[in-house]
């Protein structure tokens, strides 16, 4: 990986922090503008760099609300949250800006949670209690880095940072 690519995974990271401490009310705690980093990341620079970027900043925001799920429970979702991001991008390249946005508001929002249903502990209550909450958070920061992305790369930043 090339020192510069590195640099910026570490600002991407470092925004994510700073994302991790404007929360989106609600039950779950942890929901945040932190994505946004990640799913910018992975639109404009692709999969392989947004992933790592959306998994480290869920542990940094689960981290800041005291691991409320669990720290096991945080892993796996940080582990979500880098397929979340990485497919976003993939999709962003691959089938368009819309689908990308569709798919990744909708992939964070409802298939996540929906995959705690069968846990013990979390079930449908969980599901209901938090969908709602993770589906505006993902708008939220899905949509951003869309704009963003969109917006940098119409003034031709985005290859400049990569080529220089």
């Amino acid at each position: 990986m090339r020192l510069r690519r590195l640099v910026l995974m570490g600002l991407f990271i470092g925004l994510s922090a700073a994302g991790a401490h404007i929360h989106i009310p609600g039950v779950l705690g942890t929901p945040a503008l932190d994505s946004l980093a990640g799913y910018l990341g992975a639109m404009a620079f692709g999969p392989a760099f947004g992933a790592p970027v959306a998994a480290i900043r869920h542990l940094l925001t689960a981290a800041l609300a005291g691991f409320p799920l669990t720290l096991p429970v945080h892993l796996a979702i940080a582990g979500l949250m880098a397929i979340s991001a990485a497919s976003t991008g993939w999709l962003w390249r691959r089938a368009g800006r819309i689908v990308a946005v569709v798919w990744g508001i909708f992939f964070n929002g409802a298939v996540e949670p929906a995959l705690f249903i069968p846990i013990p502990g979390f079930g449908l209550a969980f599901f209901v209690s938090g969908a709602v909450q993770l589906l505006i958070a993902s708008a939220v920061n899905v949509l951003l880095a869309a704009t963003l992305c969109g917006a940098l790369d119409r003034r031709g930043v985005l290859a400049r940072w990569l080529q220089a």
